[in-house]
C-alpha cells in the first residue's frame, strides 16, 4: 500500500482536509510531527544495508569521542 503526506498549513486545513477525506470515503490519521520523524526512521532503518558487521569496540570507539 501506499500513502500520500499533504502538510497543512494550521488547524483549519487539517479540519478541512480530514472532513473532505471522510466525505470521499478515505481513511486519515493526523500525526504529529515526532510521529512522522519516527515514520522515516523506521524507512531508513528497513532499507539500511545489514550484511556488513561492526566491532563492539569500534562501536564504543565512537561513541566515546
Amino acid at each position: 500500500m501506499k500513502a500520500l503526506v499533504i502538510t497543512p498549513k494550521n488547524q483549519a486545513e487539517i479540519r478541512f482536509l480530514a472532513d473532505l477525506l471522510k466525505k470521499l470515503g478515505f481513511s486519515s490519521t493526523v500525526m504529529e510531527k515526532e510521529q512522522i520523524e519516527d515514520a522515516g526512521m523506521s524507512m531508513l532503518m528497513k532499507q539500511t544495508d545489514r550484511s556488513k558487521k561492526v566491532s563492539r569496540d569500534s562501536i564504543m570507539k565512537k561513541l566515546k569521542s
